[in-house]
This record gives C-alpha cells, sequence and structure tokens, in this order.
C-alpha cells in the first residue's frame, strides 16, 4: 500500500469512527449516498470516515476534521430515501487535502501509525495497560453487560493501543471529547485519557446506584404509592387521558381571571403553589382544588342587572299578592331611592361612603304562618330583577352553618350564606333567611350571634367565612328574614332589623286570596279547568269560617284542594261533567266543620265579660266568667293562666274591693265570699295583661250583681288605681271580635292609631269606645251603669238574688 489514497469521504455527524470497532450508520444526504456508491465500486470498499465540526447538511472541506478513519464498508442495506451502511475502522488516517468530485468529497489520505512507547515492558506501562483493561471490564459489568461477552471481547484485543481504541469506541462522552482520542497518537498518552473518562463513567454508576439504594430505603408505603401514580399518569398521558392536568389549567385560568381582592388574591396564589407542589392524588391536594373551586364559584365582581322601573315593580307586586300594602310601599320606596341615586354624580370627597349610604336595610317580615312571608320575598326578587336565594335557619344550632368549618377539619365546606351567594352567581341578590327566630344555640356556638356580622350594614363588606379565610363583600345583598314571633329573636340582631310587621288576613281578604290565586292554582294542580268546577263565593266564605283557624290561607289553600280532588273524581268517572259547589254542599265533600270559633253570647249575664284575645293564628274572643260564693275571701283561678294573668286579676279584685262603695258592690259580697275566676278553654294556656280590664269587668259583675252586656268585647291592661294602659295586637283582636258577631268594642285611648290598620268595611261596622279609666269601662260594659265627671253612676239597684241571668 502506497502512503498516499484518494478516497471517497464518508462525513459523520456527532460521531466518531476508532480503528478496530464496527458502527452501524445511516446516510441519506445526495453528496454522502454519492460518496457511498463510488466506495461500492472499488473492490476494497474503502472509505475516509472522518466527523464534522458543525452538525450541518452541506458539507464542505472547510467543515471536517483533518484526521478520521480509514474504513471498509463491510454491510450495505438501501431503503427508502437513504441505505444503513455497518462500517469496519481499519486504521487513523489524516487528510492531507480534500476535493470535490462528481458531486462528492474525495480525500487524499496519509495513513498515522500509532506512536508506541520506547520500552512497552515498563512497568508502569504495564500496570496502566492492566488497569485499563480491568476497569473497562467493570465498566461493561456495571452498564448491564454479560460479564462473559465483556471477557471474550477484551481478551480478543492484545495489544494497548487496539485496547485504547476498542474501549474509546464504546464510551458515552461527547463527540469532540472523542475527536480528541482519536487524534492522540502516543499509545501511552491515549491510554491515560480512556482511563480517565473510564473512571469517571464508573463513578457516575456508582452515585446513581447508592442514590437509587437511599432513595429505595427512603421510599415508604405512600411514596411507593405515589411513584405507581406517576407511572399511572404516564401511561394515562401515552393513552391521551391527560384530563386532570387540563382541568388544573383550566382552574388556573379562571382564578386568574377574577377580579379578586388584594387579601385573596394572595391566598388564591399560595394555595395554587401548594397545589403545584403536591401529588394530584395526595389527599392535600383534593382539599386545595376543593377550595380553590369554591373561590373560583363565588361571585366576586358579577353583578345581576337591576331593575328599576317603578310601574313594572308595582305591577309584578300587586299582580304576585293581595294587601300587604306595607311591604309593598317599603319595596317601592327602596327602589325609589335606587333610582334617584343612580341619576346623581357619585361624589369623590375624602373619605366618602357613598357606595355603603346606597346598601338596602335589612328587613325583618314578622307575622304568623302563612301570611306570605316568604312568597313575597320571591316577588321582590322578580320584582327587582334579582336572583333570589332561601336558606332556612329553623333548627340550625351550629355557628358553622354560618360562618362554616376552618379548612383543619375534614369534609370542611363553606357557610350557608358563601352557599347561597355561589348558587345566586351575584353578589346582588335577594338573600331570604327565613325562620330566623327559630335558631338554636347549643355548645358548637350560637348561631344567632354568627348573624351579627352578616346583617350588620357596616361589617358585613368584610364578612369572612371560616373555610375562605379571606374577606368577602355581602354589602350589596338585600337580606329578608321571616320570623313568626319577634320575642326569640335576640335584641342585638333585632336591633339590626328593620321589622315590618304581617297581620292576619280578614275574611273578606282570604276570600278574594281565594278566588285570585288558590282556587286557579288548585285547579291545575287537579288537572281541572274552569268550565269544569266552580266555587261560589258563599262555598268559600263557608269554608273560610267553618273548617280554617289561621292567620294565613295555608290550611284554606289544602281544603279546596281536598275539595278539587272530590270534584276531579267525580268528573273521571263520568258522573258529572260540570260542578258547581255552594256552601250546601260543602259538608258532603270535605265533611262536618272542623272549626267551632266562639261566638258571641245570645244574653247578657251577671260575672260574665267577653275578651279579645291574640294567637299568631289570629284573634278571637274569649269569656271571662267569675262566680261569688260563701267562704273565707280566698280568688281562685283556673283556666291555665300565666303569671301575668294571674297578676291582673289579683289586680282587678283589689281595685273592686278598694271601690266597692263606688261600684255598687255590698259589704257582704266582700267580707265573707270565695271568687272563682274561670277563663275557658281550660285545656289551653294562657297569658298576658291585655284580659285585666274583662277580668275586672267579670268581677265587679259579679260582685255586684249587675249583668254585663253580650254585644261589647274589651281589652286593655289595668292598674291598681283603675287606669287602662296600652296593649298589643289590636289589628288581630278586633278581626276575631267581629268574625265572633260582635258590634261594640273597647279599647284603650292610646291604641287609637292602630285602629288605621283596621279595613275600612270593618270601620264602618263597628262601634269602637276609646277609655282611659276602668270607670269608663264598667259604665259601658254593665247595664244600668253611667260615667260622668270623672264618677261611676248606677241607674238602678242591683237585682236581687245570685243567679246569672241579667235583668233588665
Amino acid at each position: 500500500m502506497s502512503d498516499r489514497m484518494t478516497l471517497p469521504v464518508l462525513p459523520l455527524r456527532d460521531a466518531v469512527l476508532f480503528p478496530g470497532v464496527a458502527t452501524p450508520i445511516g446516510a441519506g444526504r445526495p453528496a454522502t449516498l454519492r460518496a457511498i456508491e463510488a466506495a461500492l465500486k472499488n473492490p476494497d470498499r474503502k472509505v475516509f470516515a472522518v466527523a464534522q465540526k458543525e452538525n450541518i447538511d452541506q458539507v464542505t472541506p472547510g467543515v471536517l476534521y483533518t484526521t478520521g478513519t480509514i474504513a471498509r464498508i463491510s454491510q450495505v442495506q438501501r431503503n427508502l430515501g437513504g441505505v444503513q451502511l455497518v462500517v469496519h475502522g481499519d486504521t487513523r488516517g489524516t487528510a492531507v487535502h480534500y476535493t470535490e468530485t462528481n458531486g462528492y468529497l474525495e480525500a487524499t489520505v496519509r495513513e498515522t501509525p500509532d506512536l508506541a512507547p520506547l520500552n512497552e515492558k515498563d512497568a508502569a506501562f504495564v500496570a496502566l495497560h492492566r488497569e485499563v483493561r480491568e476497569r473497562a471490564a467493570e465498566l461493561g459489568q456495571k452498564s448491564g453487560l454479560p460479564t462473559e461477552v465483556v471477557q471474550q471481547v477484551l481478551q480478543g484485543v492484545s495489544d494497548p493501543g487496539a485496547l485504547s481504541d476498542l474501549v474509546a469506541g464504546h464510551l458515552d462522552i461527547q463527540s469532540l471529547e472523542r475527536q480528541q482520542l482519536l487524534e492522540t497518537f502516543a499509545v501511552e498518552d491515549r491510554l491515560r485519557r480512556v482511563l480517565v473518562h473510564v473512571q469517571r463513567q464508573i463513578a457516575v454508576l456508582d452515585a446513581q446506584e447508592d442514590i437509587k439504594s437511599q432513595v429505595q430505603e427512603e421510599l415508604g408505603e405512600r411514596q411507593r404509592e405515589m411513584l405507581l401514580r406517576e407511572q399511572m399518569k404516564a401511561i394515562r398521558k401515552e393513552l391521551g387521558e391527560e384530563g386532570e392536568a387540563a382541568e388544573a389549567d383550566d382552574l388556573k385560568k379562571r382564578l386568574d381571571a377574577l377580579d379578586l381582592p388584594e387579601a385573596a388574591r394572595k391566598e388564591v396564589d399560595r394555595e395554587l403553589a401548594r397545589l403545584e407542589r403536591a401529588g394530584r392524588e395526595s389527599m392535600e391536594a383534593q382539599v386545595i382544588r376543593t377550595y380553590l373551586e369554591t373561590v373560583a364559584e363565588l361571585p366576586w365582581s358579577n353583578r345581576a342587572e337591576e331593575s328599576l322601573d317603578l310601574k313594572r315593580a308595582a305591577h309584578i307586586l300587586e299582580e304576585d299578592h293581595y294587601g300587604l300594602q306595607d311591604v309593598k310601599d317599603q319595596v317601592l320606596e327602596f327602589l325609589a331611592v335606587r333610582q334617584l341615586r343612580q341619576r346623581q354624580p357619585k361624589e369623590e370627597a375624602p373619605g366618602n361612603e357613598d357606595d355603603r349610604a346606597a346598601r338596602a336595610p335589612t328587613l325583618l317580615f314578622v307575622g304568623p304562618p302563612g301570611v306570605g312571608k316568604t312568597s313575597i320575598a320571591k316577588s321582590i326578587a322578580r320584582a327587582m330583577g334579582r336572583p333570589y336565594v332561601r336558606i332556612s335557619l329553623g333548627g340550625a344550632r351550629d355557628e358553622a352553618d354560618i360562618r362554616g368549618h376552618r379548612r383543619t377539619y375534614v369534609g370542611a365546606m363553606p357557610g350557608r350564606i358563601i352557599q347561597g351567594m355561589k348558587q345566586a352567581g351575584a353578589k346582588n341578590p335577594i338573600f331570604l333567611l327565613d325562620e330566623v327566630d327559630k335558631l338554636g344555640i347549643s355548645f358548637q356556638g350560637d348561631p344567632a350571634a354568627a348573624l351579627l356580622e352578616v346583617l350588620d350594614p357596616a361589617q358585613n363588606d368584610t364578612f369572612t367565612d371560616h373555610y375562605l379565610g379571606v374577606p368577602f363583600d355581602l354589602s350589596e345583598v338585600l337580606f329578608i328574614a321571616t320570623a313568626n314571633f319577634i320575642q326569640n329573636i335576640p335584641a342585638p340582631l333585632l336591633d339590626r332589623l328593620e321589622t315590618v310587621n304581617f297581620a292576619g288576613y280578614t275574611e273578606r281578604e282570604k276570600l278574594e286570596i281565594a278566588k285570585r290565586y288558590l282556587v286557579p292554582r288548585q285547579l291545575r294542580e287537579n288537572g281541572l279547568v274552569s268550565d269544569q268546577f266552580t266555587l261560589t263565593d258563599a262555598a268559600l266564605s263557608e269554608i273560610i269560617a267553618s273548617y280554617t283557624r289561621e292567620a294565613g290561607v295555608r290550611q284554606l289553600e289544602r281544603e279546596i284542594g281536598k275539595l278539587g280532588r272530590k270534584v276531579a273524581r267525580k268528573i273521571a268517572d263520568g258522573v258529572a261533567e260540570r260542578v258547581v259547589v255552594g256552601p250546601e254542599e260543602i259538608p258532603d265533600l270535605i265533611g262536618r266543620p272542623k272549626v267551632h270559633p266562639e261566638r258571641m253570647a245570645g244574653e247578657d249575664q251577671v260575672g260574665v265579660a267577653t275578651g279579645m284575645y291574640y294567637t299568631p293564628v289570629g284573634g278571637d274572643i274569649m269569656f271571662v266568667e267569675a262566680s261569688v260564693m260563701r267562704g273565707k275571701g280566698d280568688l281562685m283561678l283556673t283556666g291555665q293562666l300565666g303569671d301575668v294573668m294571674k297578676e291582673s286579676a289579683r289586680a282587678a279584685l283589689t281595685y273592686a274591693k278598694s271601690h266597692a262603695d263606688l261600684l255598687g258592690i255590698p259589704a257582704s259580697a266582700v267580707a265573707d265570699t270565695d271568687i272563682h275566676v274561670h277563663v275557658p278553654a281550660g285545656a289551653i294556656p294562657k297569658d298576658g295583661p291585655s284580659a285585666g280590664v274583662t277580668m275586672a269587668t267579670a268581677l265587679v259583675s259579679a260582685l255586684s250583681r249587675r249583668p254585663a252586656r253580650h254585644d261589647i268585647a274589651m281589652t286593655g291592661e289595668i292598674t291598681l288605681r283603675g287606669r287602662v294602659l296600652p296593649i298589643g295586637g289590636v289589628k288581630e283582636k278586633v278581626l276575631g271580635a267581629v268574625r265572633a258577631g260582635i258590634t261594640s268594642v273597647i279599647l284603650p285611648k292610646e291604641n287609637e292609631r292602630d285602629l288605621d290598620d283596621l279595613p275600612d268595611e270593618v270601620r264602618k261596622t263597628l262601634v269602637v269606645h276609646l277609655v282611659e279609666e276602668l270607670g269608663q269601662v264598667l259604665s259601658l260594659a254593665l247595664r244600668g251603669a253611667r260615667f260622668e265627671s270623672g264618677h261611676l253612676i248606677f241607674e238602678t239597684e242591683a237585682p236581687v238574688g245570685t243567679g246569672f241571668l241579667a235583668h233588665h
């Protein structure tokens, strides 16, 4: 072989071929393919395999190293777009110069022999040779190669230079370092450099093994589970099931789009960072994700479009409810204020509380069941165009119901206020707190106390739920609370509420409500049309008077529904096509009357006076009976009377005894007599001061043996000096008396303004006597008595006898 030869150039990208090493090479560039074809035409199939300095497609002599490997092509496999070669390196070569011929590069190459050491038997060189061989065997074993294969390959090479090239060809090092080894012609130097790389790779493998062992020791059951879940996640990713990652990204986008206050934004960013650090399937990640989803669903800045059209609002309120004028007026007044405020420019003065001043009052609807407290709240929301949210607080006895649970607890969740805001989807809904008087107290806290912050306009703009942990603005919410008994609401909570009283409906109002709302609704619910079922006004009045006893209309609707079902059955059976129900048909369809209200007494009686009382289901009359008998001067009180009512009876008796001469009471009637006062019905508990004048009238009537008028009812508290003090529930009491047939009532003078609450049709048919002293009451209630110049005067002597029948 001559010193120089011309060979086709096989440029290598990111690869270096060493002598004595065979390696597969893929070729696809046109110039390279032409060079391979030229080499294959020669019998020896030799090429000059040289590495490129830069990884580029267009090869020029400037991008090729001068030192390469003279190699021969041992195998060729052609495929679409290129060829696969197996090239075996023979010896080092140095390119004297490169030339381009027929579209490929040729190199004039000179073989470059190894520079052997001066003394190959030198102990240091022999030790170096042996160390490289042993370390190469160790590296092969640590890399996972079978020991027999490694030993067989190493034993097949005895020359130190060939050994260094063989080991260098299998080292996992950079192309530049491989080229440097190729360009190291001195065998001893090459062995030293190869040994350094081998030792370095052995150290890396040892470190990896140590880390793996340490991690395996530290991995407990939970870490093992996380590792398996990560592997499952990788498998899901390969399968295209990357929903969880997409959900997390979607949650982050939703949170970033929120207009959050600074404190809330800081907390959300902190929790997002924790979520990214935590394993997606860990318990902590589930808790954080639930919290962030709750934050994302809250209406931090969303407001519902508010309707401020007063005429439309008034029409909706009138359409949905009959009566309740006071409530409707308050709602329309609030809308009017909102409308005027929107027309005014917002002030920019320092410290201006413009937004806070525009907040709505918190309304408290108080009244008996069934009068429309809850339903009118829904109508208010419809009239104002706001979302409507209702939560029932009846029986709630845990502070966490209002404020939520802290996130440290398992299963923690926000309070019902925040849940209601999430349900509303806007920060200005109508929020109904139903049955606020039925909140309970337990060792878990007082929910009524937690409501103080919610309902206080000066505080609720920074309401902090325990679960959220950041302030949430409730200042634009219109809160409406409902209650049946105002006395059950704690005073601090009541102080934050603007009370609106719902009185019971009159019989005429119930009749109108039934005609407008209840009957049409029951027709729809029972599958009837107006042509099939007609309920006369007289029949409705009979149901109202004899089958219901309530301030509202719930029981009335149930009775109408029962009647509708009876009629529906008749029509479905083909018994009738159209049914008209009058008062005489009512008992046959829904049974005998269920209510037997008190009726006005038929005649005047001695010792019997008619009083008026108030209950949550409306007012009614009651009879106070007093009887005098021989005895020791004791006073007996029966009829389940409360302490206040018993005190009223004692005060009335004291007044009668101390004014016996003026009241026409014989001395014998006071001295050795027992007095028994009874208030039917005996099974019903009774209490309150308003029966004072009634008890006094019954006692004076019994002691003076003068009959009391049966057509007059009375109410009022008395003192020992005979003053008549004001009482409550005037409207309900008077309406109950009118239902019982009473035509005249006696009321305290100070309750005169309460008469404005009475319907006009009642005022026109009722005689009202306003009194200040008990003498005025007795002059009106007892037969044969009159009141002149501050004194009670009897026109006739008391009738002889102890009977209860009146004497005219």
